[in-house]
């Protein structure tokens, strides 16, 4: 807003300001005393563009966009902890400790079918962790096996600045209250895993309700995040009657997005000396990178495409590779248009001779 307030312009129009006949040489007296002047002059100025970026929550930095949002109640979500399912030979107390790497896990509830659910000791994505050996850090008699099996629910780093200057201006443009859309989307994201949601209002009548999530990684939720949602949002055992946070009278069903397998078939050009084997753990890592992309807009999409052109061009990033002729997906030369509620998951890249 300011740029063009520089030390030189306004020392060159305080120059001329002054008389004409006078010395305005450099060094000359009144040269010396405006200089000084005019550089406190171009750092006010400059401090005024900075306060003014400030004042507005789109060019605000983290600590003025927190004073701007609390006015409307919001705050940044804190990190969050993983809750993971570990299998033991034998039964294992709730409290019990592990270690898994330079993470701690407690046991804190014996599962439907046996298994535990152990919770990270450490908030944020650290501890997301789908596999693993685990180690006592207390004795634990006749155990021989501990290891992590599978990933309940994602734990969350703290919100990072533009993920919450989003949520500020969403805000804005919806306001959730009384069991309407934006209430709703509110509310499931409030729990900790949710990445994203869809409402579906009256989707089998009245008084109906149906939310579709995926988890914080841009994934499929598991069995145990859909039904901490559905508890959260309004209990099975005691649908419409206003145990959880829906209103009363709204029957809501959770159900999370279903995974699309993905696989991917093509003559790879790869770099003098590559072998398909060394390539493919970088084709496999873009194809992840995309797709989660691809997963991340699904939100805001009434269908998710694979476009083949756009997944070809991803390919050709991968280490290794030089070209890719003939992609194929699903043995398709073409785009793939998911399902509904579905996101695309990486399935098994072959390379064809």
């Amino acid at each position: 807003m300011y740029e063009n307030m520089t030390f030189p312009f306004i020392l060159q129009r305080m120059l001329d300001g002054v008389a004409e006949g006078t010395d305005k040489r450099e060094g000359s007296v009144i040269y010396d005393a405006l200089a000084p002047c005019a550089l406190e002059l171009a750092m006010l100025y400059a401090r005024l563009d900075a306060a003014t970026d400030e004042a507005f929550a789109d060019t605000a930095g983290r600590e003025m966009l927190l004073r701007r949002a609390a006015e409307r109640g919001l705050s940044p979500r804190a990190a969050t902890f993983a809750a993971v399912r570990g299998e033991f030979n034998v039964s294992v107390p709730e409290g019990a400790r592990f270690s898994s790497g330079d993470l701690r896990y407690r046991v804190a509830e014996t599962l439907a079918d046996g298994g535990r659910k152990l919770v990270c000791e450490s908030a944020g994505s650290e501890g997301n962790r789908a596999s693993g050996a685990l180690v006592p850090l207390d004795y634990i008699d006749g155990l021989t096996r501990a290891e992590i099996t599978a990933l309940l629910t994602p734990g969350e780093d703290d919100e990072d600045t533009e993920r919450f200057r989003k949520r500020f201006f969403d805000s804005l443009q919806t306001y959730g209250f009384g069991g309407n859309v934006a209430d709703y989307r509110e509310k499931a994201l409030r729990v900790p895993g949710v990445g994203g949601v869809k409402v579906y209002p009256v989707w089998n009548g009245g008084g109906t309700v149906k939310l579709v999530i995926r988890d914080y990684l841009r994934g499929v939720p598991s069995e145990a995040l859909v039904n901490e949602v559905q508890n959260a949002i309004d209990p099975e055992d005691s649908s419409g009657t206003g145990e959880g946070c829906a209103p009363i009278g709204h029957r809501v069903t959770v159900a999370g997005v279903t995974g699309f397998t993905v696989n991917i078939s093509a003559v790879f050009v790869l770099t003098d000396g590559w072998e398909f084997s060394d390539a493919l753990p970088y084709l496999n890592a873009v194809a992840d990178d995309y797709f989660g992309e691809l997963a991340a807009t699904w939100e805001s999409s009434e269908r998710l495409t694979v476009p083949r052109s756009r997944l070809e061009a991803r390919l050709l990033d991968a280490g290794g590779v030089e070209d890719v002729i003939n992609l194929r997906i699903n043995g398709a030369a073409e785009n793939i248009l998911l399902p509904a509620d579905c996101i695309p998951l990486r399935g098994d890249i072959v390379g064809d001779d």
